[in-house]
């Protein structure tokens, strides 16, 4: 018997199997309506195509956001003592039980007409596109890195210190290299969760083309009967599907143990 087997009851395996085929299902129906002869035309057309890179573009930017903000955030996180650490990480987390529509709205009451920055003349512009990603996205590039910080501890670091080495030297030297894998994974979900932003776009960014409509604005307009056709909305959707994918086979690279 294998080592992880463990002593799991056999009949387990019927509700597991059951949420496996309610997880996998939908996708094999949407992987099954794709138009394989035109998809290449549907992935090209250029409504797609603007929605594509404006996905990218925008994502890329919320993530290079993320990563600035969101790597000191984690490590003032992961070397604080228990109490702020927890409220720290409280609100970090609450983006991810959020409703993303709430989000939406709250950042407009924030740059809105009426909020608090009035005068950013932010929201429905491709600018709020990235602040929209990078409010939704920000919690998975900082939860990743904490916790690969906290795990790693502080023994290496006084090593360093008691050796002559600067704050800045140990960070950029002992701390980075030590947290790789939660950085590379917390920087490849970020990424993956900003290009499928839907909810708080929509709301505070709003659905125009070649400005704010991003992949997922475009697959569900399309799928209401305007914009890119629904062809094209699911050549889309099979391609976030297939990000998505990769994102995970790229974290689990990255993870340790993933060899096991």
């Amino acid at each position: 018997m294998s080592s992880r087997a463990g002593y799991a009851p056999g009949w387990l395996a019927v509700p597991a199997m059951l949420a496996v085929a309610f997880l996998t299902l939908p996708l094999l129906a949407l992987v099954s309506r794709v138009s394989w002869g035109t998809l290449w035309a549907d992935v090209t057309a250029p409504a797609a195509v603007s929605a594509l890179l404006l996905s990218v573009q925008t994502g890329i930017a919320a993530t290079m956001i993320c990563i600035a903000v969101g790597v000191p955030l984690a490590v003032l996180i992961a070397r604080a003592d228990g109490r702020l650490a927890a409220i720290l990480r409280a609100i970090v987390t609450v983006p991810l039980v959020l409703p993303p529509m709430v989000g939406g709205v709250a950042l407009l009451y924030l740059f809105g007409r009426t909020g608090w920055l009035a005068a950013s003349g932010l929201p429905f512009t491709t600018a709020a596109v990235v602040v929209a990603q990078t409010f939704v996205a920000l919690p998975f590039l900082v939860l990743a890195v904490e916790g690969a910080v906290r795990t790693s501890g502080v023994d290496f670091e006084r090593t360093a210190a008691a050796l002559g080495a600067g704050r800045w030297t140990i960070f950029r030297r002992v701390t980075l290299p030590l947290a790789a894998p939660g950085l590379v994974a917390g920087v490849v979900l970020c990424f993956a969760r900003a290009i499928g932003e839907f909810g708080a776009t929509a709301l505070f960014a709003g659905n125009a083309p070649g400005v704010t409509q991003t992949m997922p604005l475009a697959i569900y307009t399309a799928f209401n009967g305007a914009g890119v056709t629904p062809g094209t909305a699911v050549a889309l959707s099979l391609l976030l599907l297939l990000t998505a994918v990769a994102v995970l086979l790229l974290v689990r690279g990255w993870r340790p143990g993933s060899a096991r």
